[in-house]
C-alpha cells in the first residue's frame, strides 16, 4: 500500500509543481522524499511510533495553508526533526535502565545516547481521558506555572500554522537552590493522529528573547511526550514522557540524574492533581 501511496503523491506532486514556487515547491518535493524514505525503512517500528513517523512528513498537512517564511520554514523544520528524533529514540526498546518506580506504578528510565547524552524517560497512566490530557498540555500550557512548581513560567513568543510555536520557559529553583534559575527558548511540534498524540521539542534560537539576567539559559531536545488511551479503557491515557536537558553550568552528574529524574516524577503527581480539579463552569 505504501509504495502506490508513495508513487501517487510523486506523480501529483510532479503535476503540480510548475504551478507552485518558492517554499511551496519545496513542501511538495519534501513529502514525496520522505514517503520514499519511510517506503525503504526496515524493520518497522511499533504500530503507534510507526503511525506518527509515517504520517507526520515535514509539512504534509501545510500545503494548502498560506506560505510561510524561511525563518518559520525553519522553525517548522526544527520541531518535525525533533519529533522523528524523538519517535526513534523511544522506538529502540534496548538498554533502558531503571531510575525509579513509584507505589503507583509510575517509572523512570534512562539511557545513554552517543549524540545525545542521558535521557530520562517516563511512564505513566493518568486517569482522565486523552482528550482532557491533551488539553491541559497544549491548549493551556501557559498555565503551567499555575500547578507545577517546577516550572516557574511558561510563555508563546509566537504560533506558526496550526502545529508549531515557539515559547519560552522558567524553571523555578530546585530547594536550597541546589540548580540555580534556567530558562528555555524551544520550538514545539504538536502532532495528533488517530488516537495517538506527539508533543514534541527542542531548544533554538529566538531573536526577541535573549538571555535573560539572572538565568541561565539551559538546552532541551530533542523531548516529547506521547498519549495513547490506555487499551481496553479509553477513559485512561497512557503518557510517555522522553526528557533530554543540559542545564549547562558546573553541575555534578549525580545532581543533575537526581533532579531530573525527580521532575519527571514530580510532573506526573502534579498533573494528577490539577486534572482532579473541577473544571471552572
Amino acid at each position: 500500500m505504501l509504495p502506490a501511496t508513495s508513487k501517487l503523491c510523486a506523480a501529483i506532486s510532479y503535476r503540480h509543481l510548475r504551478n507552485m514556487t518558492g517554499l511551496r515547491r519545496q513542501a511538495a518535493v519534501a513529502i514525496s522524499q520522505e514517503l520514499s524514505r519511510l517506503t525503504c525503512r526496515s524493520p518497522g517500528p511499533s504500530t503507534w511510533i510507526h503511525q506518527m513517523r509515517r504520517r507526520s512528513s515535514l509539512l504534509s498537512s501545510r500545503l494548502e495553508e498560506k506560505p510561510f517564511s524561511e525563518m518559520e520554514m525553519s522553525y517548522i523544520k526544527q520541531g518535525e526533526e525533533a519529533l522523528q528524533k524523538s519517535l526513534r529514540i523511544l522506538e529502540d526498546q534496548d538498554d533502558w535502565k531503571t531510575e525509579t518506580v513509584a507505589g503507583n506504578g509510575d517509572k523512570v528510565l534512562s539511557k545513554v545516547l552517543p549524540d545525545v547524552g542521558k535521557v530520562f524517560r517516563l511512564e505513566v497512566v493518568v486517569d482522565q481521558p486523552l482528550d482532557t490530557v491533551y488539553g491541559e498540555l497544549v491548549d493551556n500550557m501557559e498555565q503551567m506555572g499555575d500547578w507545577n512548581p517546577n516550572v516557574k513560567e511558561v510563555r508563546i513568543l509566537e504560533k506558526i500554522g496550526k502545529d508549531t510555536v515557539i515559547t519560552h520557559e522558567k524553571a523555578a529553583a530546585t530547594p536550597g537552590n541546589i540548580v540555580g534559575p534556567r530558562d528555555f527558548v524551544s520550538v514545539r511540534c504538536s502532532k495528533r493522529r488517530g488516537s495517538t498524540c506527539v508533543l514534541a521539542g527542542t531548544s533554538t534560537t529566538y531573536g526577541a528573547m535573549p538571555e535573560q539576567e539572572g538565568f541561565i539559559r539551559a538546552e532541551n531536545g530533542p523531548t516529547c511526550m506521547v498519549l495513547r488511551p490506555l487499551p481496553g479503557n479509553p477513559s485512561r491515557t497512557r503518557l510517555t514522557w522522553l526528557l533530554s536537558i543540559d542545564l549547562k553550568g558546573w553541575l555534578p552528574k549525580t545532581i543533575i540524574n537526581q533532579v531530573l529524574s525527580q521532575t519527571q516524577v514530580d510532573f506526573a503527581k502534579h498533573l494528577r492533581q490539577r486534572l482532579a480539579q473541577p473544571v471552572p463552569v
